[in-house]
């Protein structure tokens, strides 16, 4: 196998990464998407033409390419997105010397870490290590062996909901079944806790509008596709924060303090945001929030932002004052209640925007982190300038 390539798919997109091995030969293919990820080498795998994708699902050894096949029809995300083709699939009655017989040339090509025992109707009742097969007679079933009624694993099962399961287990493989105990695959731990790693490397990237399914070695063409129309988006939201200025500019012309302050206001509303932002999408990741504790969340936030918001605010506002005094300012005391009022008011908001705009997107079936730093840094700048400028405007003008 070329390492090189290999190297260079491994941290490219799939589409990307598909476009670099269509010269290859299926073989060639089927033996790199053999030495990867399950999930990644389905993805890379669905990137070709039906026709090509079955002959390379047709080289890997073991029907590997086949169950990569079937776990594309399950949802992105899920366990089933992983799954590998069992290789070693017996009946109870089996004894223990024809397992090893039968696995004495499988075990020289793959990695076998189980004997799942399974009846005659796919059912799997048992489990067996390989320790088992080693201290067992010869002449022993697998019925006498076997850890009966195993843990497993289904195929529609969420990811985080499956590292929660398996997290207090560390099992080098689980075996995935349907709701019928049949037995459909298997996961390897280690692949497990690969792809949520990428997850939540991909999470910060999709706050700002970055694909998850851009990688270090992305082509620039693919890497500008999927950033612009996002920095477009961006650009838009920006235009309805510069409106909002220009609607108070009078003030800012006759109070110039107003506009040396704006950035100061939008920056600490912006960070409170992100702090509640990042706490929502982290307990969202680990499944920590569960069902109906969203208002929850959001009235702690907004607490929080009050709080954080006020103490800033007493702060901000005693500079203020004292630049008002320095410029003899006779509004100098408004002017310093007005930038701590605006201060916390505008960070309630922030942190009630930083926990709602995920689990909104959530809600209309979005991923959660896609983007929403955009929203939550439109809604801060939006609210807090307006906020700021209009109590100005009010009772100054």
């Amino acid at each position: 196998m070329d390492r090189s390539l290999l190297d260079a798919v491994l941290t490219t997109d799939t589409r990307s990464a598909a476009r670099q091995l269509e010269g290859e030969s299926d073989q060639a293919i089927a033996d790199l998407l053999t030495a990867i990820n399950p999930g990644f080498a389905v993805e890379i795998l669905s990137q070709f033409p039906p026709d090509r994708r079955e002959r390379i699902a047709a080289a890997t050894p073991f029907g590997a390419g086949q169950q990569w096949l079937l776990d594309h029809h399950h949802a992105e995300g899920t366990v089933g997105r992983l799954m590998e083709r069992p290789l070693a699939v017996f009946r109870p009655d089996t004894t223990v010397g024809q397992v090893v017989e039968a696995l004495r040339d499988v075990v020289k090509k793959a990695f076998v870490t189980y004997v799942f025992v399974t009846e005659g109707d796919g059912r799997m009742v048992g489990v067996v290590a390989f320790r088992e097969l080693l201290f067992a007679g010869k002449e022993q079933p697998l019925s006498a062996v076997m850890v009966k009624q195993p843990f497993a694993l289904r195929p529609d099962m969420a990811l985080v909901d499956a590292m929660r399961e398996v997290v207090t287990r560390h099992y080098p493989a689980y075996p995935v079944c349907d709701a019928e105990q049949r037995l459909v695959g298997s996961v390897r731990g280690q692949v497990l806790f690969e792809q949520q790693a990428f997850e939540i490397s991909a999470q910060a990237g999709s706050m700002v509008g970055v694909e998850k399914e851009e990688r270090l070695s992305t082509p620039w063409t693919r890497s500008f596709k999927f950033r612009h129309p996002w920095l477009q988006l961006n650009l838009l939201t920006a235009f309805l924060a510069a409106a909002v200025v220009g609607y108070y500019q009078d003030a800012i012309d006759k109070i110039v303090l107003l506009a040396v302050f704006l950035p100061v206001l939008s920056g600490q509303c912006s960070n409170s945001g992100c702090q509640a932002l990042a706490v929502t999408l982290r307990g969202m990741t680990l499944g920590e929030l569960k069902p109906g504790q969203g208002w929850e969340l959001i009235g702690k936030e907004a607490l929080l932002g009050w709080w954080n918001g006020l103490i800033v605010g007493i702060v901000a506002g005693a500079a203020l004052y004292v630049m008002a005094m320095l410029q003899k300012n006779p509004d100098a005391l408004t002017l310093a209640g007005i930038c701590v009022f605006a201060m916390a008011v505008s960070c309630v908001m922030s942190g009630i925007a930083g926990a709602a705009i995920p689990l909104g997107l959530k809600r209309a079936g979005a991923d959660p982190a896609t983007a929403s730093g955009i929203f939550l840094t439109t809604a801060t700048d939006i609210v807090s300038m307006g906020v700021f400028l209009g109590l100005a405007s009010w009772l100054l003008l």
